[in-house]
């Protein structure tokens, strides 16, 4: 289970750098704090399957994206 949240977290953090976005700034997209965000992005933190569409949205990135 480790393994799938450490690829989503990646996935995550790949989107972001790709769109110039800083933690801060999807945190603030998202409604969540930047230690959430980094969090998920490291892997240490379960995400919902409606906190990953939020994020997708936010980064403009497919769903299926962050999830394949």
């Amino acid at each position: 289970m480790e393994d799938v949240k450490q690829r989503v977290g990646q996935r995550i953090r790949e989107a972001r750098k790709a769109k110039g976005l800083t933690q801060k700034e999807l945190a603030d997209k998202i409604s969540l704090s930047v230690g959430t965000v980094n969090q998920y992005e490291v892997g240490k933190q379960n995400l919902t399957i409606e906190t990953i569409q939020k994020v997708a949205n936010a980064l403009g990135v497919s769903f299926d994206i962050i999830l394949s």
